[in-house]
């Protein structure tokens, strides 16, 4: 941290003075009439009370809304100099809009709010001190983790929340428990070098994943979503989730962090009713063999009397057990392949963006 010496007379020395880490607040905003206004005088409020401690202010995207969104946006920025707008002129959905926000924005650190404010205003702080405290690259603000607690969710989509999460967590490798959350604070800086893409919610997953490769410092915070604000206005809000699309989104980057997991476990599912089937048969030809009576002295007459016998008997055993062999075979094929593949990318993102972090350095 940056520090700055300023001489007294009133104190006869020199007195130490640390200048206040600058924070952008992002908040993506799409048809957010009926609660935008609320939310930021909640917001500011709250910030007002920090002006010793941070050097904040707050960046609204209003992201194509069909509504008065950014018309009221713009209202509130003319009446609060800590408060600007940008538009986008079609709705980019919420990776897009981040995208925006994460590049206009000016702060040394990010942090990103739900604009229904799900997390409440203290997570501004909590976050901060712990990126600062452990200087790290992206702290998470949490409700799944050890200490973090959920308030008035509805029971489906708090499960379904719960099982996509824990789902991500054991795909990824990554140890952390929420995985599809908002609110998080960001080093601007690292955050540069990721070269994010996703347009959808899938952002935030991606986030992580390239944070993971780029050997990023990543942190948990616990903390309460709580949706009581959120469902005071539920009625009157147009800017819900689908929850089909939220399983679809998270099922998706799960297979994006470990493509090669799910060929695998595929391949190895198979390969275990595979040689289910194979030990089966060859189980019944054993059984079987003493008590042929073939022409043929050699082993393999009457082996192969004993294996027409039981395919005779049982022919399906035999096509289940050769075909499920031959698609293990080819599916652990794949995830290896796939293992391949996912490191070349893993290697090339890690030196493209230290090569675009070293070509900014040089502007």
């Amino acid at each position: 941290m940056e520090t700055i010496y300023k001489s007294t007379e009133k104190l006869g020395r020199s007195a130490k003075v640390e200048k206040r880490p600058s924070v952008t607040i992002l908040l993506p905003a799409y048809n957010e009439a009926a609660i935008i206004s609320d939310s930021l005088t909640i917001l500011c409020d709250h910030m007002d009370a920090l002006n010793d401690k941070y050097d904040w202010d707050i960046l609204i995207v209003n992201d194509g809304s069909k509504d008065n969104t950014g018309a009221l946006a713009e209202e509130l920025a003319n009446k609060l100099p800590n408060i600007s707008v940008h538009h986008n002129t079609v709705n980019q959905n919420l990776g897009g809009a981040l995208r925006n926000g994460f590049k206009i924005a000016k702060g040394e650190y990010i942090v990103v709010l739900d604009i229904d404010l799900s997390f409440g205003p203290e997570n501004v702080e909590n976050l901060m001190e712990a990126a600062i405290a452990q200087d790290a690259d992206i702290v998470i603000a949490s409700p799944y983790m050890k200490g973090g607690k959920t308030t008035n969710i509805p029971f489906h989509r708090l499960l379904l929340s719960k099982v996509l999460n824990k789902f991500m967590r054991l795909t990824s490798g990554i140890n952390v428990h929420s995985f599809t959350g908002m609110a998080r604070a960001y080093k601007k800086e690292f955050l540069d070098t990721l070269n994010l893409k996703t347009s959808t919610y899938s952002i935030n997953p991606e986030i992580l994943q390239k944070a993971r490769i780029m050997r990023g410092r990543i942190i948990e915070v616990p903390s309460n979503l709580d949706w009581t604000f959120q469902l005071k206005y539920g009625e009157n809000r147009t800017s819900s989730v689908s929850i089909f699309k939220g399983i679809l989104n998270g099922l998706m980057s799960s297979f994006i962090f470990r493509p090669y997991g799910f060929f695998m476990m595929v391949g190895l599912l198979l390969l275990i009713a595979s040689l289910y089937m194979i030990i089966w048969i060859f189980y019944h030809v054993y059984a079987i063999y003493p008590e042929l009576q073939v022409s043929g002295e050699f082993f393999d007459d009457r082996f192969s009397e004993a294996v027409a016998a039981v395919y005779n008997k049982r022919p399906h055993a035999f096509l289940i057990g050769g075909f499920t062999f031959v698609a293990a075979i080819q599916f652990l094929g794949l995830g290896f392949i796939s293992l391949q593949k996912k490191r070349y990318f893993d290697e090339l993102f890690h030196l493209n963006s230290n090569i675009l972090k070293e070509s900014k350095k040089n502007k």
